[in-house]
């Protein structure tokens, strides 16, 4: 408890908070990328400590939020097949599909257990060897290599009876996408430490040239935060575009070599569909064809399923940072966590959520 009550010293936070308003003279949009800090953000109050011509917004880091809704779909045909067991991290199951959900397929008798690692997955295959075990592998750059080792596990093992239905997706190009939007507003980003912890950031040089964007890896803790956002705004005032790693206990530019190895193995770049913003250039993996008895897209019919998603719901443009929870018309009286219209509700990252358990669910407003 020693080093997390340092990076949640009071005093240090109110003297970041300080010297954010000294040094900031102009309005600034900062979007932190990923759904663990925005949790942090809100949960800490951190957004009521800064001047008012600092504006957080949030970005598209929660896989939950950003699995595409006919994957989902697929997961729930998946789920409902006759002598599968279907394997999925909690979050998952209350995710909204087109007409249901993964809770739903188990309530009506489905096969659907929580994991809390791949590698239960795999026992629960070993386990069983009668029926057919699917893993939903979901998740950023941070799960990709557990999930990519357990896929070579279950292929030294000689698994017949496990397959992953695969959801990874990549943050660079999903900043690209978000700095080529014509209607963007981000001037700075907050990097998400697990992420660069796994990946480096050596990816992100590019972009903070190109888009002429400050770029500052962040941790989790509230003096983490703050200070990430000292760094970024300290750029933005004197017209510096660069990265600048505020993590460095955890993170290093290479990032974990090692990882990134066993990612590259079983996967490869594959342009991902993302809920409410669509398809993004080389911005998921996928499994490689040497792998393909492994995945579960190949192995259960679903390729001719339709989705469709809420009409009401603006998780889109919460993901892009053009609006917040709380400018969305259904928020907290049509979408709530126990019935809710998005991904970004339901999730324990999602924005949509961390507005509904830390702010007034009327205006959201973070310095009302």
């Amino acid at each position: 408890m020693k080093f997390v009550a340092e990076y949640r010293n009071p005093d240090r936070v109110r003297e970041l908070a300080v010297e954010i308003a000294r040094q900031a003279t102009r309005r600034w949009v900062i979007m932190e990328i990923c759904g663990g800090q925005t949790h942090a953000i809100m949960r800490h109050g951190l957004d009521q400590l800064l001047p008012e011509n600092i504006e957080l917004v949030h970005g598209p880091g929660c896989p939950v939020c950003v699995t595409p809704i006919e994957l989902v779909d697929k997961a729930i045909r998946i789920a409902s097949t006759q002598n599968v067991i279907f394997t999925s991290y909690g979050d998952m199951l209350r995710v909204p599909g087109s007409k249901e959900d993964l809770f739903s397929v188990r309530a009506s008798g489905g096969d659907v257990r929580v994991v809390y690692s791949p590698l239960d997955a795999i026992a629960i295959a070993r386990q069983n060897p009668a029926k057919e075990v699917v893993f939903f592998a979901i998740g950023f750059e941070t799960t990709a290599p557990a999930n990519a080792m357990a896929l070579l596990q279950a292929w030294e093992l000689g698994l017949n009876n496990f397959s992953m239905l695969v959801s990874q997706v990549r943050v660079p190009p999903a900043i690209h996408s978000i700095l080529s939007h014509p209607e963007n507003r981000v001037q700075g980003f907050l990097a998400a430490g697990h992420v660069c912890t796994v990946m480096g950031y050596w990816e992100y040089h590019p972009l903070a040239q190109k888009f002429k964007v400050p770029i500052v890896v962040t941790g989790f803790e509230p003096v983490d935060i703050l200070n990430g956002i000292l760094h970024c705004v300290s750029m933005l005032e004197k017209g510096q575009y660069q990265v600048a790693n505020a993590y460095a206990r955890t993170v290093s530019e290479r990032g974990n070599v090692a990882a990134q190895e066993v990612i590259r193995r079983v996967f490869q770049e594959s342009d991902r569909n993302w809920r409410g913003i669509g398809v993004i250039k080389n911005s998921g993996w996928s499994i490689k064809p040497e792998f393909a008895a492994y995945n579960a897209e190949a192995r259960f019919e679903v390729g001719d399923i339709q989705s469709h998603d809420s009409e009401i719901c603006i998780a889109g443009e919460i993901l892009l940072g053009n609006k917040k929870p709380h400018q969305c018309a259904a928020f907290g009286v049509l979408c709530t966590p126990q019935n809710p219209l998005g991904a970004t509700m339901v999730s324990s990252e999602g924005a949509c959520a961390a507005y509904y358990q830390y702010r007034a669910r009327t205006t959201g407003d973070p310095h009302g």
